[in-house]
């Protein structure tokens, strides 16, 4: 299975096999269509002491993304761990005014991107060279399945 899914939230239903699917085509169009995933969908107190723990930064973020390939290990077909909190995302999603679905496979895009080496930290032309990829992946994607049911 190359996307292993992992969700424990309480207020929001995920439709796993919808997930499993965008993140499916996501890989594909990013160009890793061999590639493993492990997709964990928090909230924003988990993703606060993830945050806190390997970037220094006592507060939430959207996403976080752990790539395996860096690590000083053999070669493995897992890419890499991305971690959204769907919290932060709905409020993003609210602020922006779009759907929590398209804030989230924004989200996963922007991770899977990190895990390949894309980083928007570097510098401004590496941001837009990100930003112009995440756009182009959306795009193929679209019409964007319901992923989540919230309470």
């Amino acid at each position: 299975m190359p996307v292993r899914l992992d969700c424990r939230l309480r207020r929001v239903r995920v439709r796993t096999g919808a997930m499993r699917r965008i993140s499916d085509r996501i890989l594909r169009y990013a160009g890793v269509s061999g590639s493993e995933l492990s997709l964990s969908l928090v909230g924003d107190r988990r993703m606060r002491r993830l945050n806190a723990q390997y970037r220094r930064r006592d507060r939430p973020t959207d996403v976080l993304a752990f790539a395996s390939r860096e690590a000083p290990q053999p070669v493995t077909l897992l890419l890499g761990d991305v971690v959204i909190s769907v919290d932060t995302a709905r409020r993003q999603a609210r602020r922006a005014g779009i759907p929590l679905d398209r804030e989230l496979v924004t989200l996963l895009i922007h991770g899977v991107l990190h895990l390949l080496g894309y980083d928007h930290e570097r510098s401004a032309p590496e941001a837009r060279r990100m930003q112009r990829k995440e756009r182009a992946i959306l795009r193929l994607l679209e019409p964007l399945p319901r992923l989540v049911i919230c309470d």
